[in-house]
C-alpha cells in the first residue's frame, strides 16, 4: 500500500467508511469498517491526517484518533456537501470529506474535550427540562379549559389553577386524580430545572471569563456560561464579524453584478447562543429610555421595529463578547469611557 497522506472517515452508529489518498492524490484505501474494527484499523496505520464531519459522536472519535497519534480535523457538514459526487452513500461521503479537507480555505471545528462536553450538558439538559415543563403547564391548562376551568398564563400560575381544581367538587374524581399526577410531575421537573440553574450559577461564579461576559448589558449568568462553554477558543474566528456570522446574526447575501441585495438573518450556527442573545437584547430594549440607553439604540428604535432592533443589538453584543474573550478584556460602558 502506498503511503497514505490523508483520510476521510464517514462515521455512523455501526458502519464506518474510510477513503484515503496518497501523495499523488490517488485513492490508496477504500474500506468499510464495523464500529468494533475502527480503533484497531487506525492503530495499525502510521500517523496521518484524518478528517471527519462535525456531527454526533465526532468529538469522541477525534479524541480517540488523536490518542492513537493521528492529526484530526472536523469539518462542518455544509462545507463537505459541495464535494459529494452524484448520489449519496457512505463511500461518496468519505471521499468528499477527504477532498474537502485538502482545500486551503477550508474551515475546521475545534475538537472538544470530554469535560467541555459534560459542561455543555448542563445547558442542554436545562433546555430539555424547560420544554417539558412548558408542555406540562400547557397540557394542564388545556385539559382544565375543556372542563370549563380557566387559568392565567405562565408556569408560575399553574399551581393556583391546580389548587382550584383540587377543591372543585363539580369536576369528576378521575379528572382531579390526573390533574394531581400532572401537578406532581410539573413540580418534579421544576425542581430539576432549579437544580441545574444552581449548578450553572456555581460554574459562573467560579469562571473568570463567564463573569466578565456577564458585565455586558443583555448577557446574564445563563448567557455568559453558554458563551464561555460553547466558545472555548474564540481565536478560531478571524474577527468579531465572523463570530456574529457564525451565530447567524448577519444578513443573507444575494448580491450579484455589483448590486448588493441583503435579506434576513441567516439563522446559521448555534441556535442556543442566538436565542439567548436576542432574548437579552429584547430585555435591554424594554428598559431602553433616554439617559439609560445608548444614543445608538434609541436612534435605532426610533427608525426600526423592536424585533429588528433586537437582532441588531444582539449582533453588536456578540461582537463585544468576542472582543472580550479573544483579547482577555473587561467590559467598559460608554459612560465609563
Amino acid at each position: 500500500m502506498d503511503k497514505i497522506i490523508r483520510i476521510g472517515l464517514d462515521t455512523s452508529k455501526h458502519v464506518f467508511q474510510v477513503h484515503g489518498v496518497d501523495a499523488a492524490e490517488r485513492a490508496a484505501v477504500r474500506k468499510k469498517l464495523r464500529r468494533s474494527e475502527v480503533e484497531g484499523f487506525f492503530a495499525a496505520l502510521p500517523p496521518t491526517l484524518i478528517g471527519l464531519e462535525a456531527c454526533g459522536a465526532s468529538h469522541h472519535w477525534a479524541r480517540l484518533l488523536v490518542r492513537l497519534g493521528h492529526e484530526v480535523r472536523l469539518l462542518p457538514p455544509q462545507y463537505v456537501k459541495p464535494y459529494v459526487k452524484r448520489g449519496k452513500n457512505d463511500a461518496a461521503d468519505a471521499e468528499a470529506i477527504c477532498e474537502a479537507m485538502a482545500r486551503p480555505s477550508m474551515r475546521f471545528v475545534p475538537v472538544r474535550t470530554a469535560e467541555n462536553q459534560a459542561e455543555l450538558m448542563l445547558h442542554r439538559a436545562r433546555d430539555l427540562l424547560i420544554k417539558q415543563r412548558t408542555m406540562l403547564a400547557n397540557a394542564i391548562r388545556g385539559h382544565a379549559a375543556e372542563l370549563g376551568v380557566t387559568g392565567a398564563k405562565g408556569v408560575g400560575r399553574v399551581r393556583a389553577l391546580l389548587e382550584r381544581i383540587a377543591l372543585d367538587p363539580a369536576l369528576p374524581e378521575l379528572a382531579r386524580e390526573i390533574f394531581a399526577q400532572l401537578g406532581e410531575q410539573l413540580e418534579a421537573v421544576d425542581a430539576k430545572v432549579l437544580a441545574l440553574e444552581a449548578r450553572l450559577k456555581a460554574w459562573h461564579r467560579a469562571n473568570e471569563r463567564s463573569q466578565r461576559l456577564a458585565a455586558i448589558p443583555g448577557i446574564g449568568p445563563i448567557g455568559a456560561t453558554a458563551l464561555a462553554m460553547k466558545v472555548p477558543d474564540p481565536t478560531v474566528f478571524r474577527s468579531a464579524r465572523h463570530f456574529a456570522a457564525w451565530l447567524g446574526l448577519t444578513p443573507k447575501d444575494h448580491s450579484t453584478a455589483g448590486r448588493q441585495r441583503l435579506g434576513g438573518i441567516t439563522r446559521a450556527g448555534d441556535e442556543t447562543l442566538r436565542r439567548l442573545l436576542v432574548s437579552g437584547a429584547m430585555a435591554a430594549i424594554q428598559r431602553a429610555k433616554p439617559g439609560r440607553a445608548s444614543p445608538w439604540l434609541l436612534d435605532l428604535l426610533a427608525r426600526k421595529p423592536k424585533k429588528l432592533a433586537a437582532v441588531a443589538l444582539a449582533n453588536k453584543t456578540a461582537r463585544i463578547a468576542w472582543a472580550l474573550m479573544a483579547r482577555n478584556q473587561t467590559y467598559r460602558s460608554a459612560a465609563a469611557e
